[in-house]
């Protein structure tokens, strides 16, 4: 018997996905504090955020699949179980080399709290309601990154940045049990072939040749792109520019994900009635306005935390618009292969998040254009992607 929807899954499956955010978001405000302990510069502490998004892409190509041969719930119990491993090894991490190993490991088990999350969304909710559900789960979600730089922040001023991390092995221990005891199977189409590597590339093909998927796909990770570009650089920028508090960066965080979470609702509600590909066109023309007002206000000198804080809080809408609708309409038309549709769609998104990261990581000095100039980058080029490949043609 497959799982039904509820509550309690709506809630597992919320936090399940908010492993990725977390992930990144909850360690922003000790990025400072890891940059010194550690002896390093800002370009290697940066690492850690991209090496552990390159992990993180390359596990799902792997979960994905896998998921679709074994079912979701042994994926997910052995990717949390190596998240926990890891992240006890990022407590202990002796050198920022170390952290990078770990951070690596910790986003092999990490990917598949999202990606399977998602899937099981496909699962249990049907094409039809599964935008709404996923608008929703973003909704939730977005609690994750609202208060986890917060308490990220007070965790670092207390007892230094390696209590962000044990804070993560505890929140994994809690998924690991909740798996265990709370999620029943949630795939009916297992398929014995889905593993073999000649199976899992020639499913990849297939969705790729699809127009529509390869347009909300590249729709959905430029648009992130743009999003890490700012979650990358925000520490530096609220910390090293701004002269902010490790708490206040966090509240400067946190309204950043207030955005994220008005569009992810606004999405939720409207989405039976104008329709998933409306709401992703119209997040995507607002990211474009929103990105090059943040553009324009750093290349005429405006240094203020508002000429930031604003325009980041509207993208930042726009892309709550983008992303659920884009990962509905990818995976509507592939029940039997949803673990595959989901896992490309995330390995493009973290792909081009951890590219995002190494340019801003790599520029990002005492001036606020690269973050803004690959914000700006990306949501225009999550628009042309829209009317490339995914608009229906007229008549």
């Amino acid at each position: 018997m497959t799982a039904a929807p509820t509550l309690t899954l709506a809630v597992l499956i919320t936090a399940l996905v908010a492993l990725g955010p977390l992930s990144t978001d909850f360690y922003l405000p000790a990025l400072p504090a890891i940059t010194a302990s550690l002896a390093t510069d800002v370009a290697h502490t940066q690492l850690t955020l991209s090496v552990y998004l390159f992990g993180f892409a390359v596990g799902q190509l792997a979960c994905g699949p896998l998921s679709d041969r074994y079912g979701r719930r042994p994926v997910l119990l052995s990717g949390v179980a190596v998240y926990v491993v890891a992240s006890v090894a990022c407590i202990f991490a002796g050198s920022i080399e170390a952290l990078i190993a770990a951070r690596f490991l910790q986003a092999l088990g990490a990917c598949a709290g999202p990606v399977l999350g998602r899937a099981v969304v496909r699962d249990v909710y049907g094409p039809q309601d599964s935008a709404r559900m996923l608008s929703y789960v973003g909704t939730a979600m977005a609690i994750a990154p609202l208060v986890g730089p917060l308490v990220g922040g007070w965790l670092t001023e207390w007892w230094g940045w390696r209590a962000t991390f044990v804070f993560l092995a505890a929140y994994s221990v809690l998924l690991v049990l909740a798996i265990m005891f709370l999620l029943r199977e949630t795939n009916p189409h297992l398929n014995p072939a889905a593993g073999r590597p000649a199976e899992i590339w020639a499913n990849f093909a297939t969705l790729l040749r699809d127009r529509r998927y390869r347009g909300v796909l590249l729709c959905n990770a430029l648009a992130y792109a743009g999003l890490f570009a700012f979650i990358s650089g925000s520490s530096f920028v609220f910390i090293g520019m701004f002269g902010f508090t490790p708490q206040q960066m966090g509240l400067a965080f946190g309204v950043m994900v207030s955005g994220y979470m008005a569009g992810t609702t606004a999405s939720g509600r409207l989405s039976r009635r104008v329709g998933p590909e409306r709401l992703m066109r119209n997040g995507a023309l607002l990211g474009v306005v929103a990105g090059g007002a943040m553009l324009g206000l750093a290349l005429a000198g405006v240094h203020h935390p508002l000429a930031v804080m604003l325009p980041m809080w509207f993208s930042a809408c726009s892309i709550g618009l983008v992303m659920p609708n884009a990962a509905a309409i990818g995976m509507a038309p592939y029940p039997h292969m949803a673990g595959s549709a989901a896992s490309l769609m995330g390995f493009s998104q973290m792909g081009l998040a951890a590219l995002a990261g190494v340019i801003v990581g790599h520029s990002l000095a005492q001036s606020v254009v690269p973050m803004a100039l690959v914000i700006a980058v990306g949501a225009i080029a999550s628009l042309g992607s829209y009317f490339a490949w995914v608009r229906q043609p007229a008549g």
